[in-house]
């Protein structure tokens, strides 16, 4: 499952091992990718969170990480940035994303 956070609540959540998936809702990609991260969501629900920031609603968020395409996911354990992506992907290069940090 992939919750749906704002601006506020994104400096405690990132201090969980967390991927983070910044998106709009007018972005047809953002869309696409959301069923493959809901899926694979539910086989790591146990090692690490899931969720998503509106860019439109939290641009000092994206801003601040630099996020300049959309969708894009960063991976973050203890407030850290260990890992980023950019664009739609498959469940197969979603999972080796995740793979390459925890």
């Amino acid at each position: 499952m992939i919750i749906e956070i704002e601006e506020k609540e994104f400096e405690e959540k990132i201090k969980e091992t967390c991927i983070i998936d910044f998106f709009a809702t007018w972005c047809p990609p953002c869309k696409i990718l959301l069923p493959v991260i809901e899926k694979v969501s539910e086989e790591y629900k146990d090692r690490l969170n899931f969720y998503k920031i509106n860019i439109d609603e939290s641009p000092n968020i994206a801003e601040k990480y630099g996020v300049l395409y959309i969708p894009t996911l960063i991976l973050f354990k203890n407030g850290e940035k260990l890992n980023e992506a950019s664009g739609v992907m498959g469940e197969e290069k979603l999972i080796e994303f995740i793979k390459k940090v925890i």
